[in-house]
């Protein structure tokens, strides 16, 4: 019979981390979804695989996974018996958006001391009081991330050009609570409506709706960790109602949003492996 399926999720009050989450699931599989901050994960039993940028991707024993920001992906286990993560979702504060393309190309990277020194941050946020402790420590895993990932000095790359595809992105980002329709974005950013969705499909690997749906997810996540009633949340984040909020938060994070506001970290001292149930 296979384990339940285990989530927890808080904010620390540490400047650069906006999440951590600690789950193990079984069977439980994300869609394609975005992020707007950097995902740092390590996986403390079993395996995950992924596609980003329409490459599959894993987790092989004892690497440290970057996953950046506005860049699709998904998830599921890559064992039978599931998995068990530790994650930490970053601001650009920590890592510029400059690094995302080595990110997209490299995101699993083989450290042992990266890897231990994020397990250690891990440990430093699940103890109310070791703040210090824990901005020293992520101080410390941005360097050397930066250093994996620093690209080697070539001559700058002309500048994209701006397509239908980004001013679409732009304009779902600009008005993630209120939404917008189809007709309205073609009208917008001069494009016909058929075509915006192939071109955005193209360009991001994940539709229109989709994207939308999951910053949404993304910010919800936030304002029920800051204690915000999933009525209100739903409201502030753009769902018709509390039920619409449920329906697309369990299909991507495999829980209700009252359930994954309602694990917290215990208040004492984690140990240093898997540290929170």
């Amino acid at each position: 019979m296979p384990r339940p399926q285990e989530v927890t999720a808080w904010r620390p009050r540490v400047p650069g981390v906006e999440e951590v989450l600690h789950a193990r699931f079984t069977e439980h599989a994300y869609p394609m979804h975005v992020h707007d901050a950097w995902t740092l994960l390590i996986v403390d039993d079993g395996a995950v695989r992924y596609d980003l940028d329409r490459h599959e991707r894993g987790t092989p024993h004892d690497t440290v996974s970057l996953l950046p920001p506005q860049v699709p992906h998904n998830g599921s286990p890559a064992t039978a018996h599931g998995f068990r993560k530790r994650v930490l979702y970053l601001a650009t504060t920590v890592l510029d958006t400059g690094l995302v393309g080595p990110a997209v190309d490299a995101p699993d990277i083989a450290d042992p001391l990266l890897r231990r020194r994020v397990g250690q941050l891990h440990t430093a946020l699940a103890r109310p009081g070791d703040e210090l402790e824990a901005e020293s420590r992520l101080a410390l895993i941005g360097d050397r991330l930066r250093a994996h990932l620093r690209p080697r000095p070539t001559a700058p790359p002309p500048r994209p050009a701006r397509t239908v595809a980004h001013r679409l992105r732009d304009l779902l980002d600009a008005r993630l609570p209120q939404g917008v329709t189809l007709g309205e974005a073609a009208a917008l950013v001069h494009a016909h409506p058929s075509h915006l969705v192939r071109a955005f499909s193209t360009a991001f690997g994940i539709a229109p709706h989709q994207y939308l749906m999951a910053r949404r997810v993304d910010r919800a996540r936030r304002l029920l960790l800051d204690g915000l009633p999933v009525t209100e949340v739903a409201a502030a984040v753009g769902f018709y109602d509390q039920a619409h909020l449920s329906r697309h938060f369990k299909r991507l994070l495999g829980v209700t949003p009252g359930r994954y506001a309602g694990r917290r970290p215990p208040g004492g001292p984690a140990p240093d492996g898997w540290a929170l149930p």
